[in-house]
């Protein structure tokens, strides 16, 4: 029997998805709510869409819950390397700049696929840098992909695909990285399966960028074909969102249709064998002048070529692609859009929202500023430390932060700032004694409990992180679902339960 739900209804119902999930469904497209309503309403154990809508708009939502809603609202079509264009650039400038920068100052590259849907694009990512960087072992790479959908995320970390998912992928790549399982689907080998951390993320939360979900000081975030359903105003606000989490210099790959014109001049706009691109905060300079491909070494026999497997030829690259031109737009983010923060310029409170707003280099300068006229001042060091942390300059963000614990030794989030830059740096047996030293000195620090119990997991010691996460289960559940947690980036109480529980119970899937 199909009920009719009232304008109003659809109205209602349709504001909330768009409030709580980015997802814009115009009264054209009300004919699809209709029919995604009557759907859902059955599996919350609703026969009446209209009672449905009216208890779905008065409630708060779990995570699982909001994961019900994204099966039947949200599309999650892709495949291996969509957009060759994308993978042209990244293989020609973008990816060997960022190794030959990163291959004498850490060996750390560090990228985000926001809307992975199954998994596709984070893959092919993994591909093609486990043939760009023979030596990848000794490298830190962090691969993450975050998607709204846990059904999406249970077959991205399953990794077994249909013929659908290699449309336009030659056999070699096929047979290379992947295995035929018996009823004819491929299952992605073990090497790159493991690069890529799988994640439930709602782009609406304020929760990102956070040290705690590893959102943070990005290389390059892809987020393709997400914000094309979420409306004007909550594609600004995710946009701002991105930028924060993008480390200087950052690249976003975004279809050019989905960013705000508001916040171009915050990027530079760049076009790359065919493509379009981002870039935050670098001056600007022509790549091809600064890019140098041939320096990196690659295996000849492991080159990728969509065409026609031609040994001699570097992967996904159009040989009749030429460095298109830089856009005008400046690279670093308008001096004087700085200048129209209103706090004084020597204050703390200035220092803060040039940081919160991105502008790091002039963050830098005012802080040191500070620390000239108070060579003790903890909070100065502290926000520094933050600061150079966001830029990517983890041996400056450690120093700075040793530095104010050498003068204030008992302040627990100050050791707390200290293992989240040593876990960055893949210090993590030091990260670990520095959360020890958190508990120490308060026992009621409940991040610190699930940053320990994270990284006794990525180092296999699962009797001790269960422990770690049982000890801020015990803690989360004294404290209010909504309060927002110290040190934490915005996470609530209930979202940080939501994760642990998350982790506890899917062995496949991070949460």
């Amino acid at each position: 029997m199909t009920h009719s739900i009232s304008n109003s209804s659809l109205f209602l119902v349709s504001e909330f998805l768009s409030a709580n999930m980015g997802i814009s469904f115009p009264k054209e497209r009300w004919h699809d709510l209709t029919r995604g309503i009557a759907a859902v309403s059955l599996e919350f154990n609703h026969k009446d869409p209209e009672s449905f809508i009216r208890w779905l708009t008065s409630s708060t939502l779990t995570k699982d819950q909001v994961g019900i809603l994204a099966r039947h609202f949200t599309v999650g079509e892709t495949y291996f390397f969509r957009d060759k264009n994308v993978f042209n650039a990244l293989e020609m400038h973008i990816l060997p700049e960022l190794i030959q920068m990163r291959r004498n100052t850490g060996k750390r590259l560090r990228f985000w696929s926001a809307g992975c849907a199954t998994g596709e694009e984070p893959y092919s990512l993994a591909i093609l840098l486990s043939k760009m960087i023979p030596d990848l072992n000794d490298w830190n790479v962090t691969i993450l992909a975050t998607d709204i959908n846990p059904r999406s995320l249970k077959m991205a970390s399953n990794g077994v695909y249909t013929k659908w998912s290699f449309r336009s992928t030659p056999e070699w790549i096929k047979k290379k990285y992947f295995t035929k399982t018996e009823d004819g689907h491929r299952k992605i080998n073990s090497l790159i399966k493991n690069m890529v951390k799988f994640s439930n993320l709602n782009l609406m939360d304020d929760c990102y960028p956070s040290m705690i979900n590893n959102t943070n000081t990005m290389d390059v975030i892809f987020c393709r074909n997400v914000l094309m359903y979420f409306p004007l105003e909550y594609t600004k606000k995710v946009i701002r969102r991105i930028y924060q989490a993008q480390a200087n210099g950052g690249w976003l790959v975004i279809s050019p249709g989905e960013m705000p014109h508001k916040f171009q001049s915050r990027f530079a706009t760049i076009h790359l064998c065919g493509a379009i691109l981002y870039r935050k905060g670098r001056s600007q300079v022509p790549l091809e002048k600064n890019i140098k491909t041939k320096q990196i070494p690659l295996v000849p026999e492991k080159v990728l070529d969509f065409q026609n497997n031609l040994q001699q030829q570097t992967v996904f690259l159009d040989q009749k692609d030429t460095f298109d031109k830089v856009a005008s737009q400046p690279l670093e983010a308008p001096r004087e859009s700085s200048k129209s923060i209103g706090m004084p310029g020597n204050s703390h409170g200035h220092c803060l929202e040039l940081f919160e707003n991105g502008y790091y280099g002039e963050a830098v300068e005012s802080l040191h500023g500070l620390l000239s006229h108070n060579q003790d001042d903890t909070n100065a060091m502290i926000l520094l430390a933050r600061t150079y942390a966001n830029k990517g300059n983890l041996a400056k963000a450690a120093k700075w932060c040793e530095r104010a614990i050498q003068i204030d030794k008992l302040n627990p989030s100050f050791h707390y700032l200290l293992s989240t830059i040593m876990a960055e740096q893949g210090r993590m047996e030091d990260a670990v004694d520095a959360l020890k030293r958190v508990l120490y000195l308060d026992y009621n620090f409940v991040i610190a409990y699930f940053s320990l119990g994270n990284i006794n997991r990525q180092l296999g010691k699962l009797e001790e992180s269960k422990k770690n996460f049982d000890n801020a289960t015990s803690i989360l559940s004294k404290l209010q679902t909504k309060e927002i947690l110290p040190e934490s980036g915005g996470i609530t109480a209930g979202r940080l339960k939501e994760i642990i529980n998350s982790l506890s119970s899917q062995g496949g899937v991070d949460d």
